[in-house]
């Protein structure tokens, strides 16, 4: 394997994103990390000090990105055409990086100076508000309808990874279905009742 020169925590944590992609993030050790960039294991650890903080920069990384993917099919898109970019966007990020979408969706401790410096997690929260913010809701509406949000896709795309549409209808007319039941749920969200908490 040739060597790489100019190791860098940014070329780790990619190689440790594409290997996370490969054999799924569970599955990634610092060796393999290693052997895939053609340097010794104890290289490594002059970038990312363990694999907890590896895994936390694959998570970081890959907020970024999925956020940037969702922003740009969101941009000038309002009320359906904007959940249903959103959704999709989402969906796509999942398929296309197994691993690294896990690694969003899993509880990770993260550095907090490289979490307060990383712009996706932050810009995430700020797109699913604004999107929502075009229904009219207002909280604590907000954050139940982001929640049933984030629930509805990760339930759909970890369910579809595992396999676990086996029926004859295709998973993308339920998907199809399924974002126009959360469109027509969000236009006519149902008031809070007193004494919700």
């Amino acid at each position: 394997m040739v060597v790489r020169a100019g190791l860098t925590a940014e070329r780790v944590t990619m190689a440790g994103a594409e290997l996370a992609d490969d054999v799924g993030l569970d599955r990634v050790t610092m060796s393999q990390v290693a052997r895939r960039l053609g340097v010794k294991d104890a290289s490594l650890y002059t970038h990312v000090r363990s694999l907890e903080d590896l895994r936390g920069r694959i998570a970081l990384l890959a907020a970024d990105e999925k956020t940037i993917r969702i922003a740009e099919a969101t941009a000038g898109r309002a009320g359906k055409d904007a959940l249903i970019a959103f959704a999709n966007a989402w969906r796509e990020y999942a398929h296309r990086h197994p691993g690294r979408y896990m690694a969003t969706q899993t509880p990770i401790r993260i550095d907090p100076e490289l979490a307060a410096e990383a712009p996706g997690p932050r810009r995430a929260v700020e797109l699913t508000y604004g999107m929502l913010r075009g229904y009219g809701l207002t909280e604590p509406d907000l954050t139940d309808a982001v929640r049933l949000l984030r629930s509805t896709f990760h339930g759909f795309v970890a369910l579809e990874a595992a396999g676990g549409f086996a029926h004859e209808r295709s998973p993308q007319q339920s998907w199809s279905r399924s974002l126009d039941a959360l469109h027509t749920l969000l236009e006519h969200w149902p008031p809070s009742r007193e004494g919700d908490s």
